[in-house]
């Protein structure tokens, strides 16, 4: 069968949609802004330049994570017998519950992460800067399992065809997201002093919520996928 080219601006078309349904999934999880408030706690014994490398590279290793999510998550639960329908179903309802304990209590997502990143409530002293960069202020406190099954998820929508535009477009989405995670913990100190605590924690509320969607709308595609396979019938 002759090889069909795909018209630019359908790839285009893909690509953008892809990143629309990305972006907010990936922002609302990770959370960078609040986020930004704990990683000034667990750096905070460190001068701002310091305060800024680590930063940049915690973002460097949250884009990696994300990006090995994206391409090779689905193909890893694949080997294993994982198929697409059903994570979706698990990937949505892992999203939604996560999304709806962070709408309810901001505060409790708050400690979790900050005991994540503190060692008995006090900031990481370590000597070296890159002795904590990847764990634990990548892995688990920025890209934790959470995000990590986001990524996963998003990688495996109907994308037909299309699977490079619309991975390309997922992909595009973390690397904005890396770099928002870059400059929100860089300037961690004006962030905390502009948004505070309460306006925070106000922004959280709306990432969840969007979130919440997004985990629903995942979880039904899934349903969906399962009902179209047991009421069609096989060739």
């Amino acid at each position: 069968m002759p090889h069909v080219p795909v018209h630019p601006v359908e790839t285009a078309l893909i690509v953008r949609d892809s990143f629309l349904l990305a972006f907010p999934a990936l922002f609302s999880i990770v959370n960078p802004l609040g986020a930004s408030i704990i990683f000034l706690q667990a750096t905070g014994e460190r001068s701002r330049v310091e305060r800024a490398t680590i930063a940049r590279t915690v973002a460097l290793y949250s884009f990696v994570l994300l990006l090995a999510s994206v391409w090779i998550g689905s193909a890893v639960l694949s080997f294993f017998g994982v198929t697409i329908n059903a994570l979706r179903v698990s990937g949505g309802m892992v999203v939604a519950v996560r999304a709806w304990a962070m709408l309810q209590s901001p505060e409790t997502t708050e400690a979790r992460r900050e005991k994540q990143a503190l060692e008995a409530g006090r900031p990481i002293t370590s000597p070296q800067w890159n002795d904590i960069a990847f764990f634990p202020l990548t892995m688990p406190f920025t890209v934790g399992p959470g995000s990590i099954a986001v990524a996963i998820t998003l990688s495996s929508g109907d994308a037909g065809s299309h699977f490079l535009s619309y991975s390309t477009g997922i992909s595009l989405a973390a690397g904005v997201v890396a770099i928002t995670v870059w400059i929100a913990y860089a300037y961690a100190e004006r962030l905390t002093e502009i948004l505070g605590v309460t306006g925070t924690r106000i922004l959280s509320r709306l990432a969840a919520l969007i979130l919440l969607c997004i985990g629903v709308q995942i979880a039904a595609g899934g349903v969906i996928g399962f009902a179209r396979d047991v009421l069609t019938p096989p060739a």
